[in-house]
């Protein structure tokens, strides 16, 4: 057992789930909210969830899971954490919205702009999609160009310039771009495969006076997590600046997530302008953009740039975010993170090979990912060899056996500051096992 959720360790059938899942179907798409969560790919049924509590989930039929997707990301420090829970408690009991300034946005915002070195101003939205629609809009008005490069199996958010051959759900699903779409916005959207600096030159060289921003994950993780080759960032800053685009750090996941102030922190690569989620709402809706100041200074209402939202900094989310920056702030907490990280996928590497199964891994911070395939794995197409009915077995078998993995080869994993040594290596127990059933499929 784990501590608070009492229930058994061993996953019982899903039949409540079930239930609800024929019950969501005839009320939302697919039953879900959002489209890789109705785990089509992986040929079963997703367990509904009923609650938290550190690195675990309970699901409506009383099973347990541990859980390395984290609400996809935000939850770093795993959850219902005390410190979160505190501090919304207290948030909520002022108000939950109010349409107007608050002191929690001025602090928020000032741990943001402290920690990442590409932000001097900053304006908050309510999720990542918005974040990377209002920067490109901004690096449209500030440079008067109009196409937008981005890199095969990059995931920006679902903005209609930006489906094209993007990673994520779109990529588990099959989905090249999306109906919907005005052929007239793709042509906008120009592409090079990522961790291909002589692919992008070649795209400057057609595209140069048009391009108005680069747009990248410096870390990819929405086609499996795929860290930058050396040189592949500072390359991107060195192109952008000889052509006059802006380079825009996709940092949605990687913010706070790979480093305190992130992959620019990181790799010592400062994008004009970031687009940020997740972990700065502390696990509810809550998204930014910001870059130097004379280039926000091009939103409303100090300059023309439109842009607005009701809920944004909406008074939960920045006490959420805030009390979760302050919890990573802590000495430590990033090295524990990145161990933690190195064990689980060292630890799937030879579990892996001593089934005899083809396995790469990858892990950045509290961000790693595997893939059924002898690897390197440095771009989308090399994430698409890998093995997709290897994947399916896999997971099947890691969730049947409580471990609550991705529903998709292109997603990238989540490790939490809630994870313990004790839950890494229950998770690779059971990873031996879960491979032995893929090497059986030969």
């Amino acid at each position: 057992m784990h501590p608070g959720l009492d229930c058994p360790v061993m996953p019982l059938p899903l039949t409540r789930s079930k239930a609800l899942l024929r019950r969501a179907r005839k009320l939302m798409p697919g039953g879900v909210s959002s489209p890789v969560r109705a785990h089509t790919q992986v040929a079963g049924t997703p367990p509904f969830i009923v609650r938290g509590r550190g690195a675990y989930l309970e699901d409506a039929d009383g099973n347990r899971y541990l859980d390395y997707v984290g609400s996809w990301g935000p939850l770093i420090l795993g959850h219902a954490p005390p410190v979160v829970m505190r501090a919304l408690r207290r948030a909520a009991a002022a108000g939950t919205s109010f349409g107007a300034p608050t002191e929690l946005e001025v602090l928020l915002a000032a741990k943001i702009c402290g920690a990442l070195p590409g932000i001097e101003q900053l304006r908050f939205v309510c999720s990542g999609t918005e974040a990377v629609m209002s920067a490109l809009r901004l690096a449209r008005a500030a440079t008067g160009r109009s196409r937008i490069l981005k890199f095969e199996g990059g995931y920006h958010g679902h903005a209609d310039a930006l489906l094209l051959e993007a990673g994520s759900g779109v990529a588990t699903l099959g989905i090249p771009a999306s109906p919907g779409v005005p052929e007239a916005f793709t042509r906008l959207t120009v592409q090079a495969p990522y961790n291909d600096l002589s692919a992008l030159a070649g795209a400057f060289k057609r595209y140069g006076d048009e391009l108005a921003a680069v747009i990248v994950e410096p870390v990819a993780g929405n086609m499996g997590c795929i860290p930058p080759g050396p040189g592949f960032l500072e390359g991107l800053r060195e192109i952008c600046d000889r052509h006059g685009a802006l380079l825009i750090f996709d940092e949605v996941m990687t913010g706070f997530r790979v480093a305190w102030g992130g992959a620019q922190r990181r790799y010592s690569v400062t994008p004009d302008l970031t687009c940020l989620g997740k972990i700065i709402g502390g696990g509810l809706p809550a998204a930014a953009y910001g870059g130097r100041r004379a280039l926000m200074e091009q939103v409303a209402p100090s300059g023309p740039v439109y842009q607005a939202g009701t809920l944004a900094g909406n008074p939960l989310a920045m006490a959420a975010g805030l009390a979760t920056l302050e919890a990573l702030e802590k000495p430590g907490a990033y090295k524990r993170l990145e161990r933690r990280s190195a064990e689980l996928t060292q630890g799937l590497q030879e579990r892996a090979a001593a089934a005899g199964v083809e396995l790469c891994c990858a892990a950045v911070g509290g961000l790693f990912g595997f893939f059924f395939h002898e690897g390197p794995v440095r771009n989308f197409d090399d994430a698409r060899r890998a093995d997709p009915a290897r994947f399916r077995v896999f997971f099947r078998a890691m969730l049947e056996q409580g471990v609550y993995l991705a529903p998709s080869p292109f997603e990238a994993g989540f490790v939490s500051l809630a994870h313990r040594r004790s839950d890494i290596r229950a998770t690779l127990e059971k990873a031996g096992r879960a491979f032995e059933k893929v090497a059986r499929m030969r």
